[in-house]
């Protein structure tokens, strides 16, 4: 059924799930995975040929943490070209190092690496675990395992403020490599740090220690995503950014019926770093599997070109709501609301792929689904974020606009947003594959 602003609550309790079932890019995917296979998506094999039927309901996935579904079109690829909606997995958050124990003053640590923006002193004094994946040796070679502790295991303690009397003036701030590791327990004799963390890690994944070759190991907070506010207008959770858009993107999807275009929704990893991997939005896998639909579709080099021009690109992640304690942070005429409709983002250096025309198609969109749409611009004395817009819109040469539901807190470990917003992203979005 396509989504309605009239009717949020479905919306909103599948994208909490979605939130809680997601501590991690590999755990997001698979999330995904099992939304789609539901919805009668077949799974492709990079590696392997593709027989494409028309109308048919596919998806693909690369190193476990991006994907890539579709659903052919009813019209000529090279005249109806392809309706794109652009997401990521990742989060800001602390990763483990290859080999993070730290041993000594009785206690076992984790050594941690930064990974993008993190706001770190949120994640003081949280309860924290490990969720991930866990790469085991096998008699044929190696496999992956998802892993996740649902138990609080590490925490990051604070310093006391009598020993740190200027935290509430200057701020909590930590040194990236001396004051982030993590706890993990009190040191037991004849083991070190990680040695308990791979019987942990082998318990988890039901595998011996000694076949535990390497890791991608993310901390989260376990606290479940929730509702918030005086009438449970909010939501409050980890990875509201950027796995809302994700979650939108894949709902709307499912519901579409038999589109003339062929529509897409584009998942990668690594956006918070930059994009620039084989995962992520500055990598091959867009372009691999739009030349992949083409060839499917009989395209030659011409038509491909055709298909393209033809094509119009969403890209979804999160916008900034104005936060009314903290006023001189925002441009006094872009005072952006939460649960006021998505937010269409624009720079004039390209931090964002939005420019007037396709601004204007985004509203029509939105017109067209009957919800409300807001405008966006940073301080032009702040340094502004940047998205996959850009790198998408630049690297297939298909026009785009950046786009988000209003949110506060970005990057901490809990943010908050709108619980009337998705189901306002998830119609528009439903209103971009119905073009």
């Amino acid at each position: 059924m396509p989504a309605t602003p009239d009717a949020p609550a479905d919306f909103l309790s599948d994208l909490l799930d979605y939130l809680d079932a997601s501590p991690t890019p590999w755990h997001a995917v698979v999330t995904a995975e099992a939304r789609l296979a539901a919805a009668g998506f077949l799974r492709l094999e990079e590696t392997a040929r593709w027989q494409l039927a028309p109308g048919g309901r596919y998806y693909v996935t690369r190193g476990d943490s991006s994907l890539i579904a579709f659903v052919v079109g009813r019209g000529p690829l090279a005249e109806a070209g392809f309706r794109i909606v652009g997401a990521h997995t990742d989060s800001p958050g602390l990763r483990l190092k290859p080999r993070p124990g730290l041993d000594g003053d009785g206690l076992w640590r984790l050594a941690v690496e930064v990974y993008g923006g993190p706001i770190l002193a949120t994640f003081a004094d949280r309860d924290l675990s490990l969720a991930g994946r866990v790469v085991v040796r096998t008699r044929d070679g190696y496999t992956a395992h998802l892993v996740r502790f649902e138990q609080p295991l590490l925490r990051l303690p604070n310093l006391a403020i009598h020993m740190n009397r200027e935290v509430n003036e200057q701020g909590l701030k930590f040194n990236r490599q001396t004051e982030l590791p993590l706890m993990l327990g009190l040191a037991a004799e004849g083991q070190d740090a990680e040695a308990r963390l791979r019987e942990l890690l082998a318990g988890a994944a039901k595998v011996d220690a000694q076949d535990i070759l390497s890791w991608d190991l993310a901390a989260y907070d376990v606290q479940k995503a929730t509702l918030w506010g005086a009438a449970g207008e909010f939501i409050a959770s980890g990875r509201i950014d950027n796995l809302a858009s994700c979650h939108a993107a894949l709902t709307a999807l499912c519901a579409a019926g038999a589109p003339a275009a062929t529509c897409v929704a584009a998942l990668f990893d690594h956006e918070e770093v930059g994009s620039g991997s084989p995962t992520g939005a500055g990598g091959s896998f867009a372009a691999d599997v739009l030349d992949r639909l083409c060839l499917a579709a009989g395209l030659d080099g011409e038509d491909r070109h055709r298909a393209l021009a033809a094509s119009f690109f969403v890209s979804a992640d999160a916008a900034h709501a104005y936060q009314p304690n903290f006023p001189n942070a925002y441009e006094p005429g872009h005072k952006v609301t939460v649960n006021g409709g998505p937010v269409i983002k624009t720079h004039v250096g390209q931090r964002y792929t939005t420019h007037a025309g396709t601004a204007a198609r985004f509203m029509a969109l939105c017109e067209r689904a009957s919800v409300p749409c807001q405008q966006y611009a940073h301080r032009s004395d702040l340094a502004c974020g940047s998205t996959i817009g850009p790198i998408l819109a630049a690297q297939l040469g298909i026009p785009g606009v950046d786009v988000g539901s209003a949110m506060w807190a970005m990057h901490s470990v809990r943010e908050s947003a709108g619980a009337r917003d998705q189901a306002y992203m998830i119609a528009a979005l439903g209103a971009l594959f119905g073009d």
